[in-house]
């Protein structure tokens, strides 16, 4: 039997004693009853708001995180943290706030565990920035904790096709070009978006909530749920109950969370044919676990694993799709299989990924959605990490194989996401072009915008094959074409984005994994003595403390450094 006391390390401290009687008295107010105080304090940190339909749903599923971990002898109380949309707020100055928010979701989370004396956590997130938010506070805390995804939103339909918001964005630039009028922009807006969940494709949200169930950390198929579904009720009834389990038997993040997991989530995100975000996010989650991360280990890996998911935004399938054939289990026994997995890695159910996938069958004979390894959509990793003149510390860009591999243009240069925007919508951008859009790093922004705008835009006037993109800023999970961003050093802090003019001659090689500026180093290196940092965008607030801590993009971007 455990320890009483090992399963009240951090509440105890809160309620016992005489001393401790006006916490108690606080904590009668808002529902403990004399026998709760004896209970080990399992927190639900809801990312519940109507800011997003990511996060509609949550409030819900934290009444079921807290009935599992009551029933299963804990004392379940439910806070909140904040969400921001990057949806609504793409393309705007309001996205600054988008990867920041990732920070906030973690501080807020460690502050509220911490201050109040919770012995364990169930953490639910929605969107993109909830998620590694909130395993990054999990790995602070180190308290025994299991994360569970909000779930994925059921399709839209636009005259018989699915739609989903990255619909709505390439629709945008289908009107500039004149193939779509106003009233089928409206209808494609009026119905892509039909209620509760994470956008439907493999953008940062899906693949996000994939990474984190292969890192251990969410219990089997908590990432492959719709967001009405029963079964995401019942996962979080479980997880409540998983909380208790793991006080009782000592397991902490900390236990979970190892190189081996990281790789295990890296090997998962590169089959999956997962977001560019999720190298930051990985790398950041394992800088503050304490684990050894970087961009050769996504390099390393990339060269074995191969992209085996036909899914959105580059595929044709979407996230429903996915569930509808099996989820995430399927294709975690399917690597496994093909000793690609560390099978040996302990996960929140106290049993180690293989013992989990012992009894996990295969995909059914009758989809497409998930190839064999013998027949991969990509034998290597479609997540390339490029380095050359222009980004001597790395860069990451997502190449399908469907855009070429090589492309050599002349840059037409941007100073914002905005100004972009509107050369592309405009016609100023033409084939052969390479758009660099610099200023949007993490400093330069500040906050490192995504370019779902800039890239849809691209996709929508048929230039997806035509022009190349590449910017200090990050991409959207919906974001596809020919496109590299987290290019460092960034521009703000003279990076050589910074040097780059219009007519330059840009070469992006993904074969070789390069990415080079082909003017002459004389040349280079007169601009770079030219070069002035410009001011900064912000000078109080968030934004501007943000800037003044932020690490570099290819090391997380992370600020608890």
């Amino acid at each position: 039997m455990p320890d009483p006391q090992a399963l009240r390390r951090h509440s105890s401290v809160i309620v016992d004693g005489p001393d401790r009687a006006p916490s108690r008295a606080m904590l009668r107010a808002v529902g403990f009853t004399e026998a709760d105080f004896a209970k080990s304090v399992v927190g639900v940190a809801s990312t519940w708001s109507m800011v997003t339909p990511c996060n509609m749903h949550i409030d819900r599923l934290a009444a079921e995180a807290g009935k599992g971990a009551d029933a299963a002898g804990g004392k379940s109380v439910v806070f909140n943290t904040i969400t921001v949309s990057d949806g609504i707020s793409m393309g705007t100055p309001g996205m600054r706030y988008s990867l920041v928010s990732r920070e906030i979701i973690a501080d807020s989370v460690e502050a509220v565990a911490g201050a109040e004396g919770f012995d364990g956590l169930v953490c639910i997130g929605g969107c993109d920035k909830n998620m590694p938010g909130m395993a990054m506070a999990m790995a602070r805390l180190d308290r025994p904790s299991v994360f569970v995804y909000g779930g994925t939103i059921v399709p839209g339909l636009h005259r018989g096709q699915a739609a989903d918001i990255v619909t709505v964005f390439e629709a945008v630039g289908k009107h500039a070009g004149g193939q779509i009028g106003d009233g089928e922009l409206r209808e494609i807006e009026s119905c892509s978006i039909p209620g509760e969940g994470s956008c439907g494709g493999m953008y940062t949200a899906n693949t996000m909530a994939s990474a984190i169930e292969a890192l251990g950390l969410s219990l089997p198929d908590s990432s492959a749920q719709l967001a009405n579904s029963k079964a995401k009720l019942e996962d979080c009834a479980k997880a409540g109950a998983a909380v208790v389990e793991l006080l009782r038997r000592g397991i902490r993040p900390s236990d979970i969370l190892s190189k081996e997991a990281f790789e295990n989530a890296i090997t998962v995100v590169i089959a999956l044919g997962g977001s560019t975000n999720a190298v930051l996010h990985l790398i950041a989650m394992a800088h503050t676990a304490g684990i050894p991360l970087g961009l050769e280990d996504f390099e390393r890996l990339g060269r074995k694993v191969p992209v085996l998911c036909d899914l959105k935004p580059s595929g044709k399938y979407n996230m429903a799709h996915f569930v509808r054939i099996g989820g995430l289990q399927p294709l975690l026994r399917q690597l496994l299989d093909a000793g690609l997995l560390h099978g040996g890695c302990l996960t929140v159910t106290g049993r180690t990924v293989a013992e989990n996938l012992a009894g996990v069958r295969h995909y059914g004979p009758d989809q497409d959605v998930v190839r064999p390894m013998s027949n991969p959509i990509k034998p290597d990793s479609h997540l390339r990490v490029l380095r050359g003149n222009l980004a001597p510390e790395g860069s990451v860009a997502k190449i399908s194989g469907k855009e070429g591999l090589r492309f050599s243009g002349q840059a037409i240069v941007f100073e914002s996401e905005e100004a972009s925007l509107r050369g592309i919508l405009d016609g100023k951008v033409a084939e052969g072009h390479v758009i660099v859009i610099r200023n949007e790093g993490p400093v330069g922004g500040p906050g490192m915008r995504e370019m779902l705008g800039p890239t849809s835009a691209v996709m929508g006037k048929g230039l997806g094959k035509a022009v190349a993109l590449i910017t200090d800023g990050r991409f959207s999970g919906g974001s596809h074409g020919f496109v590299v961003g987290h290019i460092t050093p960034e521009a703000a802090l003279g990076g050589p984005l910074a040097l780059v003019r219009d007519g330059d001659r840009i070469t992006i090689d993904a074969e070789r994994n390069e990415i080079n500026l082909e003017v002459p180093e004389a040349e280079i290196a007169a601009r770079r003595a030219a070069w002035k940092a410009p001011a900064p965008k912000a000078t109080r607030g968030v934004l501007a403390k943000y800037a003044r801590q932020v690490a570099s993009a290819s090391l997380g971007a992370a600020t608890d450094r």
